[in-house]
């Protein structure tokens, strides 16, 4: 089996994977943090962080079961989770702001591994065991984005946001723009945004059990999913954060997260206006001038360059195209309203979303090529993209001023090469999509000798 060219690859990945998360618990012990393996063994019995998410990797765990063995897995997960809160409830421990429930889907999850390696053989193993780690992976990026961003802020003390800022006169300071928006929307358009904001993980969770729905009929998986797309976006991402680090307009020229604290439901906030530039956001733009360097407190995640939600929120619209009318809409709709919060809630200037566009493309394409095959489009295409993507950040950081003193050449150039990249996606993609949906040439039929005319013997004898 080792021999197998596919096999070692997983291999090769698996033992990746592994050696990424030891290097990664090092280095958040090393700032004095809990790293993603400590925090996951210690949410198998206390409250989780984010009981939702355990729920949704179950979910995902449960695309390989029949629908008798879902109804089986929800039941017991609930039950356990019941237990667990009447057992916390009767020795009066706390929760220490974790979710009381979610343990039980993480328990489900975990016991159908166990299954997988005692009760399963053959495909039906594989298959199961895929399963899991379909769900198991969504968890563990999340907790390995978590920590990503706690070492962010400790490892990166001194940010770039004059410089993006500065860049962003060229686009006409989108973020200033649309916070004044959303400022006039008041409480209900805050936290409206807010909740879409904040549940991305689970309209991805969505589109992805639809593209998913056939696998416990069909015994295996789709060649190119959300999913694959979505952790791969999770897991690069934080390395550019490490590269240009940035804290967002809402902090280098406001109060923080303190700016929303009249209007927020549930958000926590704190302030950080003594880091600040000063309080320009959203009313005063910045003045354009030579950019810095400057320090920032050892808390706020370096998390701009790129946006992130942006990358995710176009992969969801990406892959919902080929979903119900329902879902299309859905995926626009979960769009537009990121990009408004990113930019409304002053998490990120517009230059962070014209580079989060063409980040996800890139991977997108990538991803694809590597499941149907690597030819010269798709080379072209990755190639492409990646060069446009080091190109903004190499603008970004040392054109700034140049950017800012010329909006109108430099604005049009920069959504110019955004949009390039997206006509060169749908291009090649639709492209692609016409070679696998053209019948394959039959080859014509041979003609087929005539047979000989053969006199009968007693002809020949006769003659």
């Amino acid at each position: 089996m080792w021999r197998q060219p596919r096999a070692r690859l997983w291999a090769v990945a698996g033992a990746t994977a592994f050696a990424f998360l030891i290097a990664l618990e090092i280095t958040a012990r090393h700032y004095g943090l809990q790293g993603p393996i400590t925090i996951q063994a210690r949410e198998v019995i206390f409250p989780p962080k984010s009981g939702f998410l355990y729920y949704a990797g179950m979910s995902l765990m449960m695309v390989v079961l029949t629908w008798r063995q879902r109804f089986i897995a929800i039941g017991t997960a609930i039950g356990i989770d019941i237990a667990l809160v009447v057992f916390r409830w009767a020795i009066d421990a706390e929760a220490n702001g974790g979710n009381p429930f979610g343990n039980g889907a993480l328990w489900v999850t975990l016991g159908y591994a166990v299954i997988a390696v005692t009760r399963r053989t053959g495909p039906e193993r594989i298959l199961l065991l895929k399963g899991v780690g379909l769900g198991l992976l969504l968890v563990i990026g999340r907790k390995t984005g978590d920590t990503w961003l706690l070492i962010t802020s400790k490892a990166r003390p001194q940010v770039l946001d004059q410089y993006v800022a500065t860049a962003d006169h060229a686009l006409g300071n989108p973020s200033w723009l649309v916070g004044r928006l959303v400022t006039a929307t008041g409480p209900i358009g805050f936290n409206f945004l807010d909740l879409v904001y904040g549940q991305l993980a689970l309209a991805a969770v969505v589109v992805a059990l639809y593209q998913l729905r056939h696998v416990a009929v069909e015994r295996r998986f789709p060649g190119h999913h959300l999913v694959r797309t979505f952790l791969v976006i999770g897991l690069l991402g934080p390395g550019i954060y490490m590269i240009y680090p940035v804290v967002g307009p809402v902090f280098a020229y406001s109060t923080g997260t303190d700016h929303w604290a009249s209007v927020s439901l549930w958000a926590d906030t704190w302030s950080s206006a003594q880091w600040a530039v000063a309080d320009l956001w959203p009313n005063t733009p910045p003045p354009i001038g030579t950019p810095h360097h400057m320090p920032f407190d050892g808390i706020t995640p370096r998390n701009c360059m790129p946006s992130l939600h942006t990358a995710w929120a176009t992969a969801i619209f990406i892959h919902s195209r080929k979903g119900s009318r329902f879902l299309r809409f859905a995926g626009a709709f979960w769009l537009i309203a990121t990009l408004t919060a990113t930019l409304g809630f002053g998490y990120h200037y517009g230059a962070d979303l014209i580079a989060g566009v063409v980040f996800t493309l890139t991977i997108e394409a990538a991803l694809r090529a590597h499941d149907r095959g690597w030819d010269r489009s798709a080379i072209q295409l990755v190639a492409y993209g990646s060069v446009v993507f080091a190109t903004l950040l190499v603008s970004y950081r040392w054109l700034p001023l140049e950017m800012a003193e010329h909006p109108w050449v430099f604005g049009p150039l920069l959504l110019l090469a955004m949009a390039s990249v997206i006509y060169g996606y749908v291009r090649t993609l639709a492209e692609w999509e016409r070679m696998t949906a053209a019948p394959e040439p039959q080859p014509e039929p041979k003609p087929q000798p005539e047979p000989e005319l053969v006199r009968p013997v007693s002809d020949q004898v006769v003659g």
